[in-house]
């Protein structure tokens, strides 16, 4: 699925109708998305990637909005195979890709990709750091256990826009619940991925209350 959320940010996202449960545990009767944006400015940066069983559609949107242009940085919000399951892929697309993420993230990163990965270029990341784009910006907000050690979300200040990773997910393909209420969704899917994680969740709330 590719949307236009404005003229620089593209939604390049995934939706999976076919899966039965989310983390072999959730039932999903209306599927799930894969969330993946692409930023267009002098700098191109991807927002995540997808799980692997949408990968072949998403490097699809990801080449055609790219109209031939190269991706510059990877913004690694979450590691989980939602968020990251096609890092190799882009690799291989981009090898010259500089992988953005806080030091929790390279430290975990071994675990999921092989050698060809960790020889990336990498932009570690702290608290209040910023990457200019161009006439995008973004600026990176730690977000531990929301809902894993390694979580940051990413605010785009020039068109007011948070990458928000897991923070305010819910089950549902956009395709199957576009017209569907969607605070029902959302709550199910906080108690059971999220919920247990009340400080952390607080915490980020704190933290975004001060965004614009």
């Amino acid at each position: 699925m590719k949307v236009t959320i404005s003229d620089a940010i593209r939604y390049i996202g995934v939706d999976d109708t076919t899966i039965d449960l989310f983390e072999s545990q959730y039932v999903v009767p209306e599927g799930v998305s894969y969330n993946s944006y692409l930023i267009l400015d002098e700098k191109v940066a991807l927002m995540d990637t997808v799980d692997a069983r949408g990968a072949v559609e998403w490097e699809k949107n990801l080449l055609d909005t790219l109209a031939g242009r190269q991706v510059d940085y990877l913004v690694i919000s979450h590691l989980e195979p939602d968020h990251a399951g096609s890092i190799g892929r882009l690799v291989e697309l981009f090898p010259e890709v500089t992988l953005v993420g806080n030091a929790k993230t390279f430290a975990m990163l071994p675990q999921f990709f092989p050698e060809g990965v960790m020889d990336c270029e990498k932009l570690t990341v702290k608290e209040g750091d910023t990457l200019s784009l161009g006439i995008h910006t973004l600026t990176f907000v730690m977000a531990p256990m929301v809902h894993w050690p390694e979580v940051m979300v990413s605010y785009e200040s020039a068109e007011k826009v948070l990458f928000s990773a897991d923070g305010f997910g819910k089950f549902g393909a956009l395709s199957l619940t576009e017209d569907a209420d969607w605070a029902c969704e959302a709550r199910r899917y906080y108690f059971n991925i999220v919920g247990k994680y009340g400080n952390p969740v607080q915490a980020l709330f704190k933290k975004a209350a001060t965004l614009d």
